[in-house]
């Protein structure tokens, strides 16, 4: 199955399939999210941190899903949804991502939690060449923190590091600088940078704003 191109608009309720059909098709949907996920927008920093960049087809592939655990179809409910993914769509001159954490076992070890806890966005660097464009947590309240597992964050992107992330010659790769977990992804494929910059021109383009 071909993942479909969005533009990058918020979704609305006409996005939406009805709750029995995604469900009858979900397997179909997230192979499919796997396949593009490990293509374009999954960069892997050390054994236990994972940075997903999301956009339209990534939040779609999570609305859909929590409406199905959640059976939510009352429209006016969707909608609040809707309204809390879309703030984590790439904005202008920004990319968001979801850093999830994880081990051998596919969770967090409560002894790990801690040293999680402390993640600021000095301690996750999105490198090009010389340049080391800090992280900016978007969940950084202290329930936020608790949760452990997941944070979600977002890169500036202004003129000079757009131009450096399209030139290929130029190495691109994500860092995690905690105390206790020191680690740098692979250098970013072609396709993933091709991937956010079509993010960014695409959120210029059609004035996503996150509300």
């Amino acid at each position: 199955m071909e993942w479909p191109k969005f533009l990058m608009r918020p979704l609305t309720l006409d996005d939406l399939l009805p709750l029995e059909e995604f469900a009858s098709r979900r397997r179909e949907f997230f192979e499919s999210l796997s396949r593009y996920l490990d293509r374009y927008r999954r960069v892997r920093i050390g054994p236990r941190a994972t940075l997903l960049f999301e956009n339209r087809q990534t939040l779609w592939f999570r609305v859909q899903d929590i409406l199905r655990v959640t059976r939510l179809s009352a429209p006016v409910l969707v909608q609040q949804e809707l309204n809390v993914y879309n703030r984590l769509l790439p904005q202008a001159n920004r990319l968001h991502a979801a850093l999830v954490l994880d081990d051998a076992a596919g969770g967090v070890e409560p002894t790990q939690t801690a040293a999680w806890s402390d993640l600021r966005g000095t301690h996750l660097l999105f490198q090009i060449g010389a340049q080391r464009m800090p992280a900016q947590l978007v969940t950084c309240r202290p329930e936020d923190r608790a949760i452990g597992a997941a944070h979600w964050l977002q890169f500036s992107f202004e003129g000079e590091e757009r131009q450096l992330l399209a030139d290929v010659r130029i190495s691109a790769c994500l860092e995690m600088t905690l105390p206790s977990y020191q680690h740098q992804s692979s250098p970013l494929s072609d396709e993933v940078r091709q991937s956010l910059l079509e993010d960014l021109e695409l959120s210029d383009r059609d004035g996503v704003v996150g509300k």
